[in-house]
């Protein structure tokens, strides 16, 4: 049996099905048609796919001001591939996409259970921040 290598692929190209079956078992929601492929395209600097033998195994948003700042949002890992690396690597990978774009800062925010991912594992650093619950 050969070893399976992840890709990953700023911008890369995905179906809406693998996205929607990958956001409900990210996030522990029913599988509903979220139209994230329009969306990423028309609204986001970029995103970031994670292919494992043609199917999508990692996803990350980077939405974006139009200028200095970057906002990762979304990032998601299937079940089986999480703590090997995929989620850390789909954010070195919207970094970099980010950088090339000129962005100064990547933003992220996260609940308190993934705080080491994201400031030990991805290096980003702790700031304040606030929160205004819209619904």
């Amino acid at each position: 049996m050969r070893p399976t290598t992840i890709t990953y692929e700023w911008r890369g190209d995905f179906a809406d099905t693998a996205a929607d079956a990958l956001h409900a078992e990210a996030f522990g929601h029913p599988r509903t048609p979220l139209g994230l492929r329009a969306r990423v395209r028309r609204h986001s600097l970029g995103w970031v796919c994670a292919h494992r033998d043609g199917r999508l195994v990692g996803f990350v948003n980077v939405a974006w001001d139009g200028g200095a700042h970057a906002f990762l949002l979304d990032t998601m890992v299937t079940g089986d591939q999480r703590r090997a690396g995929v989620g850390a690597e789909l954010v070195a990978t919207a970094v970099r996409g980010a950088r090339a774009a000129d962005c100064v800062w990547p933003h992220v925010d996260f609940d308190e259970h993934l705080r080491p991912f994201h400031l030990d594992a991805c290096c980003f650093t702790a700031t304040e921040a606030g929160l205004v619950a819209l619904r």
